[in-house]
């Protein structure tokens, strides 16, 4: 990559003295794991749109869809100074070239998902979206977003960093070489990591591309990357794993002797009986894509889509 990825994350998960109470909710992975490869853009609305440390708790009430932001005990409305704070930022955001977002949950402002909404009778639904992340996904619809917690769940984690890195190296691709080939040779490396998320959008995202040359440029990159997101926004699964890695052994089968198939298969097997975790047949096949020299598939970012060390394909 050019440089490293940039993320927005919430300023409390990076262990800035932030909160309502003064203090911070550290998360070790973001800040001391993934923190090695990316630059975080703190950001706290609370802070930013004036409300001090400490200071009283907020809350969203009424309606789900357009809840407002009042505090806890005094009840005073701070719907329009978030907003009109939020409409503002997210502005300023544009500079940032983020390809990324980490959201704090439960937030009135941050929280994503499932954020408690009060009704009328002070009884809460978990089904809002924080003000301050609402208007963030609305203006950034295809820039990937997560919550901490959610990232806690393995699966859910190695999906949001395969988006980000993906969608970094999609914008160094247009920065380095931004002409039909360029794009053509980013197609064709990650067409294995698009499989394994949809193969649907990598039939769809072929097609597109043989088509390029005949598109208005602005046009296809703006189509391409919305499929690119949509695509890799989906879950890879084991089913969806193993259709990849038979694809894989595909190319040097003629090569492998009869024990090495055999010992492949084996594997893909335990893999998908959920005996073994990801990294192992994968590992196995980098040994004989390097053996029999598939320069191929040397270039497939779906083998080393981000760095070994975050460990994401070793749960089972």
């Amino acid at each position: 990559m050019e440089d490293r990825i940039k993320l927005g994350v919430s300023a409390c998960l990076l262990g800035e003295n932030v909160r309502y109470n003064g203090g911070h909710k550290l998360d070790h992975f973001l800040r001391d794991t993934l923190g090695q490869y990316v630059d975080y853009v703190p950001v706290c609305p609370e802070v930013e749109a004036g409300f001090g440390v400490p200071r009283e708790t907020m809350q969203l009430v009424g309606d789900v869809d357009a809840p407002r932001l009042v505090k806890t005990k005094s009840r005073t409305d701070h719907t329009d100074q978030m907003r009109q704070w939020a409409q503002k930022r997210v502005k300023e955001l544009e500079k940032e070239d983020l390809c990324g977002y980490i959201f704090k949950k439960d937030s009135p402002s941050s929280g994503l998902m499932r954020v408690k909404v009060y009704n009328e009778k002070g009884m809460p639904e978990k089904k809002g979206v924080g003000l301050f992340a609402r208007e963030f996904v609305d203006h950034f619809p295809l820039i990937p977003v997560e919550e901490e917690g959610r990232l806690h769940d393995p699966k859910l984690r190695e999906n949001f960093i395969e988006q980000i890195f993906t969608l970094k190296r999609w914008r160094d691709t247009l920065l380095k070489n931004p002409g039909t080939g360029g794009m053509v040779d980013f197609h064709s490396r990650n067409k294995l990591l698009l499989m394994a998320h949809s193969p649907e959008y990598a039939r769809s995202m072929g097609k597109l591309m043989a088509g390029a040359a005949k598109m208005d440029q602005d046009a296809f990159r703006g189509e391409y990357e919305a499929q690119l997101i949509a695509a890799m926004r989906l879950k890879t699964t084991t089913k969806k794993h193993i259709n990849v890695l038979q694809h894989i052994m595909g190319y040097f089968k003629k090569q492998l002797s009869a024990d090495e198939k055999q010992e492949l298969l084996e594997t893909f097997d335990r893999f998908r009986a959920g005996h073994l975790p990801l990294l192992v047949p994968i590992t196995l096949l980098n040994h004989y894509i390097r053996k029999y020299d598939q320069k191929y598939l040397k270039q497939q970012t779906y083998l080393n889509p981000h760095p070994i060390e975050l460990k994401l394909r070793t749960y089972v």
